[in-house]
């Protein structure tokens, strides 16, 4: 068993199939079949289950996935300290983000980072905080944005909050309320509502809010960012979002909220002591130290 072969392994249980393996791979389909074929042997068991139309796990693969995704990211580890140690950070760098955040620019942040360590191979993915707490506990993150209700403090992981804003109606540019100067939860009550999924931190924020108000909304629409705005823009409906990220939605109008939601924007990490990519990513937020540990820009 080499670990090659447990990239490929990997590699057709994400993809779901040997030739998109293959293409990620960059190597030709039957020397990758021939290479799981070859660990299947070892193992003696089947890894994937094979038909013309779909491939997927076994028991035994579920079962192996783990194993072989810690000792292909101890290797990158490994590999990642040697070279910090003679002053050259790479590796890779996963990061979570909320599809609203707003306290930083994260898109120049992650340029400004590959400029800085072009060795390093960036990730980003997008989710709920709740996921992404999940994925920072476990490893598969080496950070996220999260934006939460405040006095929230996420457990079983590093945090540090960035920022704390209110909340806005945006509504249409046409819509009854876009020429308002500021506009209470009554009010806000009688129109119909465009919003996240029920059950994730971004949409408590909101129905707290009119809970604690002793109000009632109906929420018609639920949707991502983008689904969203385009929902408001076609007056189907309003929505609460954070100040600082709907003032840059197009074509929309933003109306101050008398007593509405609030959200604080939290980073975390985790509590393990982080990759030397990890480490340099957070030096570059200003994170004074992670997990005892001083960071330091380079």
């Amino acid at each position: 068993m080499d670990l090659q072969q447990m990239r490929y392994v990997l590699a057709v249980a994400e993809t779901a199939s040997f030739t998109r393996a293959a293409e990620r791979c960059h190597v030709v389909q039957s020397a990758l079949s021939h290479q799981v074929a070859r660990l299947e042997k070892d193992l003696g068991a089947r890894l994937f289950e094979r038909t013309s139309r779909r491939v997927r796990l076994t028991v035994a693969g579920e079962a192996f996935l783990p194993a072989a995704r810690q000792a292909l990211e101890a290797a990158e580890r490994a590999r990642a300290e040697v070279a910090a140690a003679t002053g050259e950070i790479r590796g890779r760098l996963t990061v979570g983000t909320i599809p609203t955040v707003a306290a930083v620019d994260l898109p120049t942040v992650l340029r400004d980072y590959r400029r800085r360590y072009p060795q390093v191979r960036i990730s980003l993915r997008t989710a709920a905080s709740e996921r992404l707490i999940e994925q920072v506990r476990d490893g598969a993150l080496d950070a996220a944005f999260l934006g939460v209700q405040p006095g929230y403090r996420p457990q079983g992981v590093n945090d540090r909050q960035l920022a704390h804003g209110e909340h806005v109606a945006v509504v249409a540019p046409d819509h009854p309320l876009a020429g308002e100067r500021e506009v209470g939860l009554p009010r806000l009550a009688e129109e119909v509502f465009v919003d996240f999924a029920a059950g994730t931190a971004a949409r408590a924020q909101s129905d707290d809010a009119f809970t604690a108000a002793g109000l009632r909304r109906e929420v018609a629409f639920e949707a991502g960012v983008e689904l969203m705005a385009r929902l408001i823009r076609l007056g189907l409906g309003i929505a609460l979002l954070p100040s600082g990220f709907a003032a840059g939605l197009h074509g929309l109008r933003c109306v101050p909220v008398v007593d509405g939601p609030v959200r604080v924007e939290r980073l975390i990490w985790s509590r393990f002591t982080p990759s030397p990519a990890a480490t340099a990513f957070l030096a570059l937020l200003d994170v004074p130290e992670a997990d005892g540990q001083a960071l330091s820009g380079t």
